[in-house]
């Protein structure tokens, strides 16, 4: 492509005259600048090479920076309940968290999938209810732990995290009055004490 030729004193004044007889369409706006009539262009922006960043000293023998990133997902579910507010009686609750009361019933989850597990454990915390148990225990277990080198983080548990969320939303969240984990004697963080309302 051929260099772009600039304008001549000639085609400049010509152009001059007739932008000074041109109406604006909006009066009141200031008019916008000139369109530069450079024919260089203008070099685009830099960015920067991330690659191109430079890296510490390494020599062999010596340690590597611990760079391994976990990413969490969410919270531990045990903490967050630990930390709602107590809506059962004091004494009772305390007793319940030093493992002291016995659950009335309880369920095992282990080695159910999601989609089987939330309807037993809507059956099982509807039929406790019914029957009048206050406390049931609900044994979710700790989940294994995926692989570290997953292309995407994988959340060891699904059962333990999910059941509290299951608790707290219809049609259970009518029958439970409090979650908490359970003492380590009733399975620890693998459970869950479940304490329905009367």
């Amino acid at each position: 492509m051929g260099r772009r030729r600039g304008l001549s004193a000639d085609e400049k004044a010509l152009w001059s005259r007739i932008a000074a007889t041109a109406v604006p369409m909006h009066p009141g706006r200031k008019p916008d600048p000139a369109p530069s009539l450079d024919p260089k262009p203008k070099p685009a922006p830099r960015i920067p090479d991330p690659a191109a960043t430079p890296l510490p000293d390494f020599r062999i023998g010596a340690k590597a920076l611990n760079t391994t990133s976990r990413i969490d997902l969410s919270p531990h579910p045990g903490q967050s309940l630990r930390d709602a507010p107590v809506r059962m009686d004091h004494k009772t609750h305390r007793r319940m968290s030093q493992g002291k009361l016995a659950p009335d019933a309880r369920l095992d989850l282990h080695g159910m999938t999601l989609n089987i597990a939330q309807p037993v454990l809507i059956r099982f915390v509807a039929g406790a209810h019914a029957q009048g148990h206050r406390l049931v225990l609900v044994i979710t277990g700790k989940g294994k732990a995926g692989d570290e080198f997953a292309p995407l983080p994988v959340r060891p548990g699904a059962l333990r995290h999910n059941v509290p969320h299951w608790l707290q939303m219809p049609p259970l969240n009518r029958m439970v009055l409090q979650v908490r984990p359970a003492h380590r004697r009733h399975g620890g963080e693998g459970a869950y004490y479940v304490y329905l309302r009367k």
